[in-house]
């Protein structure tokens, strides 16, 4: 085996870490891959022989051209949504294999996903590197060409927002969480009459209007909402922390959709609020359920 095969056989190790981590920072599979690629390109363009840690500088190459990308997104102009995934928070190449894309979401955290989206690319960058592939915040420094101190405080800072409240001390989240699991369960199960039984009979399901989706404005009352819910897409959606509040994600594929708000009365859902304009989501305070 000559040296070329030897480097390729070495990468091929590691290209599932690499994807990993490309992934957990992009959110997007032919974007990951694509990172992955670039990082096997500079890799061969590098002395491979004169690299000690070769796992540590492909995981840092990845990284940074990771966080290059994130720049681009957040720097770009507002450019025309996909009509197939109209509000994303950042623009994404359709993935090469939907089902896997899907799958992979999943097993990352649909909520999570969202969530880091909102994230500045260097506090994503933080939290991903070092709470998900324990990292060092020296070698997450580098990256970010920041201090390892101001690299700590990063992640410290995407933590806070990532993580949230835990809701194990507050009761009335809890009840809250109790609701909304109830709904969504019902709703991905098809079964009407436990929908009506979490709505409140003069329920209104208000539809953000920057929606594609053929709904009206307004929906009133138990059985149209139940039945709205059931045509949904439910299984795509995930319970979060919406300002403070036990609210829903709707992320086909870890891709936004829509977020969800509750306003609850006598322990029944009486309002349902979607909201799914960039804008808007970007002012929404989102957070992962503990």
């Amino acid at each position: 085996m000559d040296q070329r095969e030897l480097l390729a056989e070495q990468f091929e190790e590691k290209r599932g870490h690499l994807q990993g981590v490309a992934y957990r920072m992009l959110g997007s599979l032919s974007e990951a891959e694509d990172a992955v690629q670039e990082a096997w390109i500079r890799l061969n363009r590098s002395e491979a022989a004169d690299i000690d840690n070769l796992g540590g500088w492909l995981t840092t190459v990845v990284a940074r051209v990771c966080l290059d990308l994130l720049r681009s997104r957040k720097s770009k102009a507002e450019d025309p949504l996909d009509e197939q995934a109209p509000h994303t928070l950042a623009d994404h190449k359709p993935a090469t294999d939907p089902e896997h894309e899907a799958v992979l979401a999943d097993s990352v955290g649909l909520a999570l996903l969202v969530v880091l989206d909102t994230l500045t690319p260097a506090e994503r960058l933080a939290f991903v590197l070092h709470d998900m592939f324990d990292l060092s915040f020296d070698e997450i420094a580098t990256v970010v060409g920041r201090s390892p101190i101001a690299a700590r405080q990063l992640a410290s800072r995407a933590r806070r927002r990532v993580r949230g409240e835990d809701i194990s001390r507050h009761a009335d989240l809890q009840r809250q969480r109790q609701v909304v699991d109830a709904f969504l369960a019902a709703a991905r199960g098809g079964d009407f009459a436990a929908l009506l039984e979490v709505l409140d009979p003069d329920v209104v399901l208000r539809s953000d209007p920057s929606l594609t989706l053929g709904l009206p404005p307004l929906l009133q009352g138990a059985t149209a909402v139940a039945e709205r819910s059931i045509k949904g897409g439910a299984r795509a959606a995930r319970p979060v922390l919406v300002d403070g509040s036990v609210g829903v994600v709707v992320a086909p594929r870890g891709r936004l959709l829509m977020v969800l708000r509750f306003t609850l009365r006598n322990g029944k859902i009486a309002e349902i609020e979607s909201i799914a304009d960039p804008e808007r989501v970007r002012q929404l305070d989102l957070a992962v359920l503990n």
